[in-house]
């Protein structure tokens, strides 16, 4: 072999599955550079609070379990050669809500202190069957409550916000430590920390991957899905992710079949000819920062350079906030999973998530939240018939209102940040959702993001979009730290 260790560490998904299929590297090979990168740049070892100087992604790593499904791998990859599953071998890191049967569970939280997971949860047992490998469980903000996660360091700036819940799963990615992470997107977690971090990520719409064995935040709102470098790389582990039947709660039932999704640019030189892409009002009075303002433009001009159709169509829907009455739906849903555990470990939450659950208890009588959900219903319908009245395959939007800022210490918490006021709609609505980075501000030197958003059940319209802008005139950040 001509690669070192630390070259092996660069790889993205689908570069790392093609190593693998040709057997120019082994899984085995590329686990052991990834755990040296994550020796060089993680900061030290996994700790619960990190520190200003470093990025601490990581809760927990597992060297023994990884090097063991590596071999395993290799092995599947020997025997099976290309009818082996594109993924196999290729490591992985799970945000700390997702089970791994006989591993620690803990949603980065003391009150699940000793808790190991009895069971795989259903996206796991899928990355795993298709031959991934499992390096570690990533930092969330204790159980996936918050936006900023400050106990990972931004690696672009460590001393910034990583943006959260999924901002170990971002920084991670972004830092190169895992070519792929899983992330949780209650209102924004996935897409805000893929702006923030600089990488790529897809919320799939909701209920399209089952939740069983992930810790919820809220169930109604809570989608899973993965953060890479590329939408392309993002596209092959969501694939493998809802390899299966989709969640089988009525509302949230994807809306169409999946189907293949694709791994490849369109081709030529207009590839978004005959492609839609609207701008809407939606968040018309909320304040951009001007670096992101001027990364949202050179997305438009990426779509008007790529032969895409630009149109301005108001949204039928007004935007929400965090203090939106239905995203106190979320309220109501955490405290169902949570009331035997508070009334048992009250004290050990941290104080934010404490005052928080104690304010679940009596957020809104039954009948408030049927209405609510009936509420959420509508919005979704009146999206739908927006999108089919104006012929829009994606809208293209910011991912977050602000680039990375000032993050807290250790389990801090901002009551309002600006980085789910553009996410947060698509969580209600349940429509997918695509970010992707659109460069550096010029002022900060900070990445910003864009989300393409698309019909329910339409994922592969966004992602397509994406792959082809990132082909193109919006490439994947390479984080200066490598």
């Amino acid at each position: 072999m001509s690669e070192s260790p630390t070259d092996l560490a660069d790889l993205g998904v689908l570069d790392a599955a093609a190593q693998l299929r040709a057997r120019r590297v082994s899984s085995l090979e590329l686990v052991r550079a990834l755990q040296a990168r994550i020796e060089a740049v993680n900061g030290g070892p996994p700790t619960a609070y990190g520190s200003r100087e470093a990025i601490n992604a990581w809760v927990r790593l597992y060297p023994e379990v990884a090097e063991q499904q590596a071999r395993a791998a290799d092995r599947r990859l020997a025997s099976e050669g290309t009818d082996a599953p594109l993924l196999c071998g290729v490591p992985v890191g799970l945000k700390d809500l997702y089970a791994a049967e006989g591993l620690p569970l803990t949603a980065s939280s003391r009150v699940l202190e000793g808790h190991v997971a009895g069971a795989d949860c259903t996206a796991w047992a899928r990355l795993r069957g298709a031959g991934m490998v499992l390096m570690g469980h990533l930092h969330t903000h204790e159980f996936a409550c918050g936006g900023t996660c400050d106990q990972v360091g931004n690696p672009w700036r460590t001393e910034l916000t990583a943006s959260g819940s999924s901002g170990g799963s971002a920084a991670a990615v972004a830092a190169r430590m895992v070519p792929v992470a899983t992330g949780t997107d209650t209102a924004g977690s996935i897409r805000a920390p893929a702006a923030i971090c600089g990488v790529s990520g897809i919320k799939p719409t909701t209920g399209r991957i089952p939740l069983d064995g992930v810790i919820p935040l809220g169930a109604t709102f809570d989608t899973l899905g993965p953060l890479a470098r590329s939408v392309a790389d993002c596209s092959a582990v969501l694939a493998a992710m809802a390899g299966g039947p989709p969640a089988t709660v009525a509302h949230a039932v994807p809306a169409g079949s999946l189907g293949e999704l694709p791994l490849r640019p369109t081709g030529g030189a207009r590839p978004l000819a005959g492609v839609t892409v609207a701008l809407t009002d939606r968040f018309a009075g909320l304040e951009l920062d001007p670096d992101v303002r001027v990364g949202y433009e050179r997305a438009q001009a990426a779509v008007r350079a790529l032969g895409g159709r630009l149109v301005e169509l108001p949204a039928p829907v007004r935007a929400f906030t965090l203090e939106s009455p239905e995203f106190a739906l979320v309220l109501v849903e955490m405290w169902a999973y949570h009331e035997q555990l508070f009334a048992e470990h009250e004290e050990r939450y941290r104080p934010q998530l404490r005052a928080t659950l104690r304010l679940a208890r009596d957020a809104m009588p039954a009948s408030e939240y049927a209405r609510l959900q009936l509420r959420r219903a509508e919005y979704a319908r009146a999206w739908e018939d927006w999108f089919d009245a104006g012929g829009v395959e994606v809208i293209l939007e910011p991912a977050t209102r602000a680039v990375a800022y000032e993050r807290g210490d250790g389990y801090d918490y901002t009551d309002h940040n600006p980085l789910a006021d553009l996410t947060l709609g698509w969580n209600v609505t349940g429509h997918p959702g695509v970010a992707l980075p659109c460069g550096l501000g010029p002022a900060s030197g900070l990445p910003t993001g864009v989300q393409l958003i698309a019909r329910r059940g339409r994922e592969r319209d966004a992602i397509q979009v994406g792959i082809d802008l990132q082909a193109h005139d919006l490439p994947p950040l390479r984080w200066p730290g490598r």
